[in-house]
């Protein structure tokens, strides 16, 4: 008996699960590229990255908090961390809300006022990326998913 689109989906996928989960891992490791990047610039370089704080026109509410170098130190190490957890999809929800922890306060350091809008809106549609996973499942190609099928599996053994 043939089954329907809609009743093939839901046999594939539950509302937490992507219906593609390629494509979400792809979209997982692509975006956690970018702050594996940005987290390794702060570790690497953290004079200029100071530097550009210090500079911003409103860098000046961060380095209030501590100084500059600190800051870019910290993030750098929650950049990576947080990239890392992301590309992997190990507690990827909370990697992602992570991510977002620190992307706000630098975009709203570095980026507003600036005389281009387009790193700010760069930003922003990272941040739209990282509300899908702070919102959504890893993926089936993740750390989370092994780790939820092994305990499904466990449970299904002792029951």
């Amino acid at each position: 008996m043939p089954t329907s689109r809609s009743a093939h989906s839901a046999s594939v996928s539950s509302p937490s699960t992507p219906l593609r989960p390629g494509p979400t891992a792809i979209f997982r490791a692509l975006l956690s590229l970018i702050f594996l990047v940005a987290g390794m610039g702060h570790m690497l370089q953290p004079e200029q990255v100071a530097s550009r704080l210090l500079d911003a026109k409103l860098g000046f509410l961060a380095t209030a908090i501590a100084p500059a170098e600190v800051l870019v130190l910290l993030s750098g190490i929650a950049l990576i961390a947080g990239s890392l957890a992301l590309l992997t999809g190990f507690q990827t929800r909370l990697a992602a809300m992570g991510l977002i922890v620190v992307l706000i306060p630098i975009t709203l350091t570095i980026q507003v006022g600036r005389p281009t809008l387009g790193p700010l809106f760069k930003n922003i549609a990272i941040l739209g990326g990282l509300l899908f996973f702070a919102t959504h499942d890893s993926s089936a190609y993740s750390i989370d998913t092994y780790i939820r099928r092994r305990k499904d599996e466990a449970g299904r053994t002792n029951g």
